[in-house]
């Protein structure tokens, strides 16, 4: 039996997990039950399988559900617990220490159904082929209370669990029958109920709940909507079973060489075989432990050939048997297997040629076979015979180890024909096909006798190199080159020329192929007289690149030599790699060495010059096929060379150059860091050219694990200033680093680091965590800002304007302190200066906001004005229009302009910019139709424009001049209705038969009409009354007042834009008494 290695039953879920199990079978399918069975897993994983989860699947619901919460030791399982004709499928995982692995292949469809209910049925044939169903429900009498069951016995028993079976009672009824199940132990007669809160649909019942070794008899009974029937007769006596033990181990496993990818695999079968069902195979790599499943079905006999082995690869072998319940344990290992192929004599030679011949004598070459049969050929043996003879006899009793022969002893003028014999270690094979026929005379023509042994090298899907040895016969003059011919497919006499020109070198790399297509090739020597005889064909030869071919590569080693390397995946223990120049040419040892190293092989160049420039080949002794090539060209040396001198003389990269840091303290560190070191690295550090190293005032670290090294300045002072040199060595490795710490560089390092000494002195008090700074709100405030920390009971903060504190001053419990301004005018400016102090000393953060910090202060507050400005609207007054911005602080900063029709808008009689702190607007009088248009104004702020327009045209231009136009007519008559202008007081007090004279003044345009009331009555001049009219002034006068001339008077006057009323009360006194306090005492 023969089996390649596809194990295909899953791999495990979880890491070191175990396969899947495999050919999950259901059986004595039931209204409620199943019985399931199936194959232990081929792979165990990392620990031995301890049991099975089994699965079931309603397909309505498409939900998988575990059966069992205790895993199953056996691989068989009564599945319980089923709706009736529902669809199920089951699937079961293996379980070992590692976890559950991936369940089986899930069962086809099972569909639940009751297998009673067919033999409940009868067909009955009637004339004319017709037929009536007729069941046994109609032919029973109406049956009440049921019949008890009967045969109650076990149909499946383990170490676990017993399955009931029985008989329905017969006749049944038919109403649907359910069923109770009685146990008791065996002799006692104390029956209990089995089937406890389960209802029996079917004549199958599990329980899992029985003693080991005690013994139990059951009974039934049957049960429908009437009643419950009588129990059944007890069943026989029933115990658990015995726990089912591991079948045998396989012995004796055998593993024989077969072919070069095969081992032939043998065992000798337990003699108890009746629990196996197969055997599970196994392999590894000898010596690797790794072991690998074979089959992933079990194998029914002993005997097998597995393929898809390494070649020359070891191989060991094991074996366990299939048991229904589990499998056994490991057969031991095999002895180590080397996959090659079996031994057997060679295949026949082939193309026999003649190289040569004289009067007497024929030089001869052959092909060798094809498959030396697993052993290398020991030689050859000739036979001959002339043409009228049927009878070989042989030329050589003494095996010929070339495969080039002279034949002596032959007659001038007679015909000659040859085969020959290959012979190895194991015999001889058969003949190769007899020769042409030969005649015997010697060769005087001018041309060339024919090259002889084709071979192929470096077969790639375009290409190939084709090599030959060169004539025996070379005829009248020398050999000038060779031409070569190529014919596509195996028999095809068709020959094309592959080279225009001759070539001289006996080897020829053919380009220009197409993949996948077979050719054929010969070789025609050429001298003075011309193209001599053509090469025998070579063999067929198909133009692919085999998979896991590699070219040779070049390259530099560790050591900065310029090496060749190749390597190959197909080598045997017999393999060598051979190294020449030119297809030929022996490598010069002096010149280069080669070294062998598993399955590499590397060509080491002890000088290169122009000397070693040229075509170098290399492949394996035992199967030329495999075979590259290189062509080191004067580039290559010239680039490798360089190269190498920098691999022999390394320098120690650079991860990052040198580094000047100031601490907070002010300490100042100088640093670099280089590739990983080793222990043995040096370090020599220079110091305007003296070597310095490390004092308490001036600490170097080098950490060479980290190439890390700094140089740690306690207190920068002027001694230090220079040129700082790293001169590092580690083995062949070195490099030197410098930094330049003069001038500039220094001073600015200096200075920082004594600032950052001041600054942590001062932190050792109360001090600023963040200095006084100032922002401007979207509100157009000013809000300076500082941050104290480290402060106690003890430390407290003022604020200082120009040397006097400022009170308005908010300080939070976090230490934010703030000044808010909401509108900066320009007795802003001055010199800000905060303290915090106490016990421990103090700190001062100064802001000067003059000049062009103060400018700067004004330029984010005119950028915030102009973000704040509304939209620009319109505001219709009596003279015109009054386009404006609303704003949340103006100042005078932001300059600001008008523009109409992108162009600026000039000063004149008709136009009036303004602000307001809180308004920007431009007044356009007595507007026409030409003011119709889009109007912009412009903020500049100092550094930004920013812009507010309006487009007032069409409909809105409309509307505007009609409101202006009526708020203008409003005006007109405000500005010329009829109104007093003065004269009455609020009260007047007069003595009795005193005169009263009261006047007032109107205007208007027309000049107003004026009336006096007394008491809304009109006053005319009579009797003590006289009214004197001017225009816009009337008069009146009462003589001698009396008491009864007390009371309320007024002025009307009007016109026909409108009128006015003034009240004036007038309150008469007698003699003695006093006038009103708030009256004019007239």
């Amino acid at each position: 039996m023969t089996l390649p290695l596809s194990p295909t039953d899953g791999s495990a879920a979880v890491p070191g997990g175990p396969g899947s199990p495999l050919q999950v079978e259901v059986s004595d399918v039931n209204k409620d039950y199943v019985f399931l069975r199936w194959q232990p897993p081929s792979a165990d994983g990392a620990t031995a399988v301890q049991g099975y989860y089994i699965e079931r699947c309603d397909i309505g619901a498409g939900q998988w559900v575990r059966c069992n919460e205790l895993l199953q030791k056996a691989c068989y399982y009564p599945v319980t617990g089923l709706q009736d004709s529902t669809m199920y499928q089951f699937r079961v995982c293996a379980v070992n220490q590692a976890g559950a692995g991936r369940p089986s292949k899930a069962t086809e469809p099972v569909l639940t159904f009751d297998p009673n209910e067919a033999s409940r049925t009868m067909v009955v044939k009637v004339d004319r082929g017709r037929e009536i169903i007729i069941t046994k429900d109609e032919l029973e009498g109406r049956i009440r209370v049921p019949l008890p069951p009967t045969d109650v016995r076990v149909c499946e028993l383990s170490d676990t669990y017993v399955v009931l079976c029985w008989n329905e009672p017969e006749p049944r009824g038919r109403e649907l029958l359910t069923f109770n199940v009685e146990r008791s132990v065996e002799g006692k007669n104390s029956w209990r109920l089995a089937s406890l809160d389960v209802v029996v649909g079917s004549t199958r019942f599990v329980t899992f709940d029985l003693q080991k070794g005690t013994s139990y008899s059951f009974r039934v009974r049957s049960v429908n909507k009437y009643g419950v029937s009588d129990p059944s007769e007890p069943s026989a006596p029933v115990t658990l079973g015995t726990p089912q033990a591991s079948p045998p181990v396989p012995k004796g496993v055998q593993a024989t060489r077969d072919t070069d990818s095969s081992v032939l695999l043998q065992w000798n079968e337990p003699k108890d075989k009746d629990t196996i069902l197969g055997y599970y195979l196994y392999y590894s790599e000898a010596g690797k432990s790794e072991w690998r499943s074979v089959n992933n079905k079990p194998i029914t006999n002993n005997r097998f050939t597995v393929h898809g082995l390494t070649k020359d690869k070891r191989y060991v072998f094991r074996v366990k048997s299939v048991g229904r319940a589990r499998n056994s344990e490991y057969s031991e290992e095999s002895d180590p297997v080397v996959v090659k192929s079996a031994i057997y004599v060679p295949s026949s030679p082939s193309a026999i040629a003649l190289l040569h011949c004289s009067e007497s004598e024929m030089l001869l070459n052959w092909r060798g076979p094809s498959c030396d049969g697993g052993s290398p050929v020991l030689g050859y043996y000739l036979d001959q015979r002339e043409k009228a003879q049927t009878t070989w006899r042989e030329v050589n009793i003494k095996p010929i180890k070339e495969r080039l022969y002279k034949v002596s002893n032959l007659l001038e003028g007679q015909y000659y024909q040859f085969h020959v014999f290959a012979a190895n270690i194991v015999g001889i094979g058969k003949p190769s096909k007899p020769s042409e026929l030969f005649l015997c005379e010697e060769w005087t023509m001018p041309e060339a006798g024919c090259p002889y042994d084709l071979e192929f090298r470096e077969v790639r899907s375009n290409s190939l190199v084709l090599l030959w040895a060169v004539p025996v016969y070379t005829g009248q003059s020398e050999i000038s080159g060779y031409m070569i011919e190529l014919s596509e497919g195996e028999e095809s006499e068709d020959w094309t020329p592959v080279n225009e020109e001759p070539i001289t070198d006996p080897h020829f790399k053919v380009p220009g192929l197409k993949s996948g297509r077979t050719y054929r090739l010969r070789v025609s020597a050429v001298n003075q007289a011309g193209v001599g005889m053509a090469s025998i064909p070579s063999e067929p030869i198909t133009a692919q690149t085999k998979p896991g071919t590699k070219e040779v590569e070049i390259g530099v080693d560790n050591d900065g030599f310029i090496y060749l390397a190749f390597e190959t995946e197909e080598m045997s223990q017999d393999s060598k790699f051979v190294w020449s120049k030119n297809y030929s040419e022996a490598i010069d040892a002096g010149r280069a060495k080669v070294e062998t190293k598993n399955n590499r092989s590397i060509l080491t160049f002890t000088d290169p010059s122009e000397e070693d420039l040229g075509l170098y080949t290399v492949g394996l002794s035992d199967n030329p096929a495999v075979s590259s090539s290189y062509t080191f060209t004067a580039e290559d040396l010239e680039r490798l060379t360089e190269l190498g001198w920098h691999i022999r003389n390394p320098l120690i990269k650079l991860k990052s150059g040198w580094k000047v840091e100031v601490s907070e303290q002010g300490n100042v560190r100088l640093w670099l860091q280089t590739e990983a070191l080793s222990n043995a690295a040096q370090l020599c550090l220079i110091l305007n050219d003296r070597e310095i190293s490390g004092t308490p005032a001036r600490k170097v670290n080098f950490d060479k694990a980290s190439g890390l090294l700094e140089i740690l300045l306690d207190q920068l002072a002027k001694e230090d200033e220079g040129s700082y040199t790293a001169q590092l060595r580690d083995g062949r490795a070195k490099n030197q680093f410098t930094l330049v710490f003069v001038d500039e560089k220094f001073r600015q390092t200096l200075a920082k680091s004594q600032a950052n000494r001041r600054d942590w002195k001062r932190k050792v008090g109360p001090h600023f965590e963040q200095f006084l700074s100032w922002v401007v709100t979207s509100d157009c405030e000013m809000i300076m800002t500082c941050k104290v920390t480290n402060l106690n009971k003890d430390s407290t903060l003022k604020w200082y304007k120009d040397g006097v504190e400022l009170k308005q001053v908010v300080t939070e419990p976090s230490g934010v302190s703030s000044l808010t301004i909401a509108q900066v005018t320009k007795g802003e400016a001055g010199v800000y200066r905060a303290v915090v102090s106490d016990s421990r000393g103090e700190d001062e953060s100064v802001v000067e906001m003059l000049g062009d910090e103060f400018d700067r202060l004004m330029q984010s507050l005119g950028k915030m004005s102009a973000l704040s400005a509304s939209p620009m609207r319109i505001q219709c007054t009596a003279v015109g229009f009054k386009l404006y911005c609303s704003l949340k602080y103006f100042l005078s900063y932001l300059q600001t302009s008008w523009h109409f029709k992108e162009r600026r808008i000039d000063l004149d009689d008709r136009t009036k910019p303004g602000t307001s702190m809180l308004k920007v607007w431009i007044e356009i009088f007595h507007p026409t139709e030409s003011d119709k248009g889009k109007y912009t104004l412009e903020m500049f702020d100092g550094v930004d424009t920013h812009k507010r327009s309006l487009d007032l045209a069409g409909q809105a231009f409309d509307d505007a001049l009609l409101e202006y136009q009526r708020l203008k007519q409003v005006a007109v008559a405000e500005r010329n209705q009829a109104r007093v202008t003065k004269g009455l007081p609020d009260v007047v007090a007069i003595m009795e038969e005193k005169s009263l004279c009261l006047t007032c003044f109107a205007d208007g345009d027309p000049a107003p009409e004026m009336f006096w009331l007394k008491n809304d009555r009109e006053v005319v001049t009579r009797d003590q009354y006289h009214v004197a009219k001017e225009p816009k002034c009337s008069t009146l006068t009462i003589n001698k007042v009396t008491m009864e001339d007390s009371g309320n008077y007024s002025i009307f006057v009007r016109n026909q834009y409108g009128s006015e009323t003034v009240n004036v009360t007038v309150s008469v006194y007698k003699h003695g008494e006093k006038p009103r306090a708030d009256a004019v005492e007239m």
